[in-house]
């Protein structure tokens, strides 16, 4: 064999090789992902759905049903990942180019991450889901055999049905919107053009629900830690307040206990029950509050109100510094790469500091857009309890959370928190190249952010100054109307 041969052979062997490796690291990875997603699962399922089933063929299909949830919600977390995994990769490149440990670390593995998370998202949006839902709903065709493969044909027949007349439906809107006359003869580029225009519509409703979500939960995080979190004291006294709720409590203790034993007394116990449990709740409060440590009652709430403020402001200042460059620069539009160029410049101008800082920003703002989608009007019903969440709303929260999700990097490319481009067949997604699109969601989101910024913020300080000076407790003014008929 010559030098020649035996070079090609050792090539073609380190490719194996690392070819090898990726796939070991992937598969550890999606095997954690997997296992933390299961216990989060199991913590929020209802126990009749799956423990306290006798019926053999209902528990397999519950067990099937927990296993593609899982599938699904592991997905939706290396989602979130993703991003905030590869400016890490570039800036540990950087930092250590020729770090023999860290050779594992390379634009490949990347870029593989890349594409098995938009596979597996699409797998689950389109077929694991729906077939999870239809297959919980299933018994069965009518006259046929009962069993696990009964409920299989039926959901397959209903999940073939559903996916013509997706097909169908995203056949006619690019055969409408498209200029050329291929668009609308043939079906034949199934792979290569309806599945990404498919996937475009779903992450185009992703980044629009991140839109209304994100901004919403910004709010929402004030609020939630000023209620968590124990408030400083100014100019009150609390030894005073919880002395007099404790008075209170008393009082309407003893008139419930009276109550029962008189005849006279013309009270509604519903309604002095509800005050004693909202009576009680304000005491607990209280007395947390008057066993929190200075440290804790100075210093935490403090922090917490200022961190959540520098992070919402950082995030504004951006966007709006990423609308300028909109205007400037044809550069700054989200685009879509090829090859994961890593370890050669840093995506951002500060370094590892500003890396840090676009991480942590990307993961503030995915938390912020749950917490608004959750705390929204039409999707509170969403909301998991403990112990007590049926399969369905399981399956809704997986699909709600995937979404969301899975536009988190087509959300953090278009507002320009980060700068590190679209890999794979993320950066397909046909409005990206739309330049009034970004520029309007940009504009869209700084509006909305700033506009719920100053009012919670000016709204929680006006509440706070009102309490401290004790104005809160004046009666509000009466507006005496004159009644109907009568002259003035």
């Amino acid at each position: 064999m010559g030098p020649a041969e035996q070079d090609t052979l050792a090539l073609r062997e380190q490719l194996f090789h690392e070819r090898v490796r990726e796939c070991i690291i992937c598969a550890l990875l999606f095997a954690s992902l997997y296992i933390l997603c299961h216990f989060i699962i199991t913590h929020f399922k209802k126990h009749t759905d799956f423990a306290a089933v006798h019926d053999d063929e209902d528990a397999a299909v519950n067990r099937i049903t927990l296993g593609l949830c899982t599938f699904t919600l592991a997905t939706a977390l290396g989602a979130v990942l993703l991003l905030p995994f590869s400016i890490i990769t570039n800036e540990v490149l950087l930092s250590f180019p020729h770090n023999f440990y860290i050779q594992w670390l390379n634009g490949s593995l990347i870029h593989g991450l890349w594409n098995l998370v938009f596979l597996f998202s699409n797998l689950s949006l389109i077929f694991l889901m729906p077939f999870a839902y239809f297959f919980t709903e299933s018994e069965g065709f009518a006259g046929s055999k009962k069993g696990i493969m009964a409920r299989v044909y039926e959901t397959s027949v209903v999940l073939l049905l559903l996916t013509l007349l997706v097909l169908g439906m995203v056949w006619v809107a690019s055969a409408i919107a498209g200029n050329d006359a291929a668009s609308r003869q043939s079906l034949y580029d199934l792979w290569d053009c309806y599945l990404p225009y498919l996937y475009s519509c779903i992450s185009l409703f992703g980044v629009l629900l991140l839109l209304l979500c994100t901004p919403f939960g910004l709010s929402t995080m004030f609020t939630v830690t000023g209620k968590l979190l124990v408030k400083p004291r100014l100019l009150e006294d609390l030894d005073e307040q919880l002395s007099c709720t404790r008075l209170e409590e008393a009082a309407v203790s003893h008139r419930i206990s009276s109550g029962k034993a008189s005849c006279w007394l013309n009270l509604d116990m519903e309604l002095l029950r509800e005050q004693l449990l909202t009576i009680r709740s304000r005491r607990r409060t209280l007395e947390l509050r008057h066993r929190a440590s200075p440290w804790q009652r100075n210093l935490g709430y403090p922090l917490a109100m200022l961190g959540l403020l520098a992070l919402t402001g950082i995030s504004v200042l951006i966007v709006c510094f990423h609308v300028l460059e909109l205007l400037l620069d044809d550069a700054a539009m989200p685009r879509g790469m090829q090859d994961a160029s890593l370890g050669q410049v840093s995506f951002s101008i500060f370094g590892s500091f500003g890396a840090a800082l676009q991480v942590i920003l990307i993961l503030y703002l995915m938390v912020s857009s749950v917490v608004g989608f959750y705390s929204s009007p039409l999707f509170t019903h969403l909301l998991p309890r403990r112990q007590d969440t049926p399969l369905t709303k399981i399956i809704g929260n997986c699909v709600s959370l995937l979404v969301l999700s899975s536009a988190l990097p087509v959300f953090s490319r278009t507002l320009g928190i980060t700068r590190f481009d679209l890999l794979g067949d993320f950066g397909r997604s046909n409005w990206l190249g739309n330049f009034y699109i970004i520029f309007l969601y940009n504009m869209s989101f700084a509006g909305l952010t700033t506009l719920c910024l100053v009012k919670k913020v000016s709204w929680a300080v006006q509440a706070e100054l009102l309490r401290a000076l004790g104005l809160h407790k004046l009666p509000l003014p009466v507006a005496r109307r004159r009644p109907l008929g009568k002259p003035c």
